[in-house]
Parts: structure tokens; sequence; C-alpha cells
């Protein structure tokens, strides 16, 4: 079989979720599962957390359904709330919460007759401009809803835009208006994301929602001591499939784009952009071999990638390739140092994984 492979940690994920509640003890954390788990396999990584989890949050009731046809049955959020008035009778029969942003929804849900009150989650819009009610709008939303015998439990909720940045003042603009807003109604707050979790102790409300931390990303700009506690749950691993030895000067790959500044060994590797990895990975773009670090070598092509293993003299067919993750001997490579080196983020490497490539569950109970 061809050799790359997702290995997924779910003890690395039981253990990030974990520390999400040791950041915020005095909140309950949802832990966020939409886009597969990020690309790490939704049920399965649903299967490991569930009995440690309150709830899952989820971008929309296809991936709710898909955990709950995978045994879930834990609470689920639906993030984005529901697209349809039709979704609303499968919100009913799963006991789905969901969000609700826009006034169609909330009148959608208010002339629905559910067989039990559904959990709402009201978003408010407090800087991001994305979704959700303006901040001046949602004491009388709160009040429609929180009148209305569809709706049980009622909860406030936004989004930050600048968690991650270590220039606080916009986020505290937008925190300070959801804290007031929140005590004003007397609701029950869910606010922070990953990146809040970690760093902003004053934004943990009732609920918190970590995301891509629990899949081991650092969302920081800056590193703290939390973040570094962090473990990788993917780590994206192939081998080398050829070798070859090429005279200074001599290309690599398409357009020729790296030169051999001395003699150079190019290992080749089973991995490429159809596969998810970055095509935009620059040369230089750092891979470890067996536990080395040695750097991409050419354009990545669809299959397959190359890389400079000059100096590592243990390099043959056969040997291990971390693309990120960690290495059979307990070498790191960060998602998010890759994908700086790619011009994007962890989040798009990650969700970005395809489905050819399996995905290894290392837990004697979970393998899918």
């Amino acid at each position: 079989m061809r050799p790359l492979v997702a290995h997924i940690d779910l003890d690395a994920l039981r253990h990030n979720y974990q520390l999400a509640c040791q950041c915020a003890p005095q909140s309950r954390s949802l832990a966020v599962i939409k886009a597969n788990a990020y690309g790490h396999g939704a049920v399965a990584c649903a299967q490991a957390l569930e009995s440690q989890v309150p709830a899952f949050g989820v971008a929309c009731i296809e991936e709710a359904l898909a955990l709950r046809e995978g045994g879930i049955t834990k609470p689920i959020v639906l993030l984005e709330g529901i697209f349809s008035a039709d979704e609303l009778p499968l919100v009913d029969h799963h006991q789905f919460w969901v969000a609700v942003h826009s006034a169609w929804q909330v009148d959608a849900l208010l002339a629905f007759s559910p067989q039990q009150p559904i959990p709402v989650w009201l978003k408010v819009d407090s800087g991001m401009h994305r979704l959700g009610f303006e901040v001046k709008e949602a004491p009388a939303v709160w009040q429609r809803l929180d009148n209305a015998p569809q709706v049980a439990a009622l909860h406030l909720m936004s989004h930050f835009a600048t968690a991650d940045a270590s220039d606080g003042r916009y986020f505290t603009q937008q925190m300070q208006a959801l804290q007031t807003l929140a005590k004003t109604l007397g609701a029950p707050l869910c606010l922070a994301n990953s990146p809040a979790t970690l760093a902003w102790p004053d934004a943990h409300g009732d609920w918190n929602r970590p995301g891509v931390m629990l899949y081991g990303s650092d969302p920081l700009e800056v590193a703290n001591d939390t973040t570094r506690q962090l473990r990788p749950v993917m780590s994206l691993r192939s081998e080398i499939i050829a070798l070859r030895e090429l005279s200074e000067g001599e290309p690599v790959g398409y357009g020729g784009r790296w030169h051999a500044k001395r003699r150079s060994r190019i290992a080749v590797v089973a991995a490429g952009y159809g596969d998810g990895y970055d095509r935009h990975a620059v040369d230089g773009t750092p891979v470890l071999v067996n536990g080395q670090r040695c750097a991409i070598a050419g354009k990545v092509s669809m299959d397959m990638l190359t890389v400079d293993v000059t100096d590592i003299q243990s390099a043959a067919i056969g040997s291990e390739v971390v693309l990120w993750g960690a290495a059979s001997n307990g070498a790191v490579l960060s998602v998010d140092e890759v994908a700086r080196y790619c011009d994007t983020i962890s989040y798009t490497l990650l969700t970005g994984v395809l489905p050819r490539v399996p995905r290894h569950y290392q837990a004697p109970q979970f393998r899918c």
C-alpha cells in the first residue's frame, strides 16, 4: 500500500481537551469538531472525547447527523444554525442545540412546533461583522426567544476577531461589549475560542469553544507556557520511494525552481497536493527524515514531493518522512511551522488532508 498515512493520536486529543478545561476550570468546554474534526475524523474524535465533554460543536446539520449515526449521544450545537426551516424537524428529533444569528431563523423557530423545547444560542455580532445580531438589537431578540415555548435553555454567544493577536485592544472591546450585554440580560455566555481559552482568562464564560487547540495547533501569535503543552494529534507520515544523486547546478521538479548548490542527494516522497499537502510550500519547507530535519527542494507535485537529504546519511528507500507531527523517534515538526512556510495557517493544512489519505487511530478501541 502507498505509505502516506495520517496517524491520529487520540490520547493527545484527550490531553489537549483536558488542557482547555484546566485553562478555564469554571467554564464548560464545548469541543468543536466541525470540518470532520479539522480533518482528523469527526466520529472517531467524538467517540474518544464523549465521556469527557458536555457537548460538541459543528457547523451544520449534516455534520451533526454524521455524529448521531456514529453513535454520539451528547448534545451537539449547530454553530451556524439552520440553513432552512426544513431542518427543524431533524433538530427536534435528534435533540440538537441550535444557534440563531438572523431574524429569519428566529421567525422559523417560533413558527415551528417541536416535540420538546429546543436549546438556543443567540449569536451577537460584537465586532467580527460576519454573523449575528447587533448588540443593540440583541435584548429585543433575547426577550422574544426567552418568552417562546419553543425555546428551552437560552445562551448568548459571539466570536472574537483578534483573540490570537498580542494587541488586545479590539479583543477587549468585543469582550466587554458581550459581558455587559450578558450581565444586563442575566444570560449564560459562550465567548472564548481556542486563543481566548488559552490566553485570555477574563473572556472565559459559562461555556468556551476550544477548536483548533484540541488538535495540537497553537493559535496564538506568540507561544506561551500553556500552548507549549499542546500535543500534536495528526502526524502526517510517508516514506522515501526513490533517491537521486545530482551534480551541482542540476534542477529538481517542475519549472526547475530548485538547483543543487553542491553535489546533492534528493529523496522522492510519496505525498503531494493530490493528498492535500500544500502546493505553495517553498524550497526550505521543513520535513523530518528518520527524525532529522531537512527541507523540500523543488515544487510539490500531485503525488510526490522532493527533499534534500544530502546531510542525512541514514536516508534510504523506505525511510520514514514526517510532513508534520511526531516522528517514531519522538522528534516533532509543528504543523504551525509548516503552515508559515506555505503562507497559510494550520487550519488549512489539517482540514485539507484529502480522503485518499487513510487515517490510522492510535488507540486500541478506535480502528477506522
